[in-house]
């Protein structure tokens, strides 16, 4: 019988189980803290710690990478990179 991978416990590190597409933004913070985003189209990526709450600028992202962040916010202005999903 094969294992039922949702009535586990969800950790930081277990696999993904839902996502969501990321509209950077100046104002509004994610709908949720992911456990990391795909970069589908490359470039820069300014984001705001879900801890601290300090930005940071991930600059030159290559398309397709999986970023193992958990950012609170993505930041529209200074973010060239597109096609942003969040793994939750």
């Amino acid at each position: 019988m094969p294992q039922d991978l949702f009535s586990t416990t969800d950790s930081v590190t277990s696999p993904s189980r839902d996502w969501f597409d990321i509209a950077p933004s100046d104002n509004a913070d994610l709908s949720f803290v992911p456990k990391a985003i795909f970069v589908g189209t490359g470039g820069d990526l300014v984001v705001s710690s879900a801890s601290s709450n300090s930005e940071v600028i991930f600059r030159n992202v290559p398309s397709g990478t999986v970023l193992d962040i958990r950012p609170v916010a993505v930041r529209e202005t200074g973010t060239t990179a597109t096609d942003l999903v969040g793994l939750i």
